[in-house]
């Protein structure tokens, strides 16, 4: 099995267009903004709740 210029090109091609839409996926809308604990020196490893959002469970979570 000979595997030409064009099959590598299209194979190529297709792995960018998935390695980008991997890329892509997240959360979407803006970066959440320091809590008022985080801004004065407090513990900054801990991400704070903001108001009015609720976190939704991903399958994926556990993984991560």
């Amino acid at each position: 099995m000979q595997i030409n210029m064009p099959h590598i090109i299209r194979l190529t091609v297709v792995l960018s267009v998935v390695g980008l839409a991997v890329v892509g996926c997240g959360r979407k809308g803006d970066l959440d903004p320091p809590s008022a604990s985080a801004t004065k020196g407090g513990d900054v490893s801990k991400p704070t709740k903001q108001p009015g959002t609720e976190d939704k469970k991903f399958f994926l979570d556990p993984i991560l």
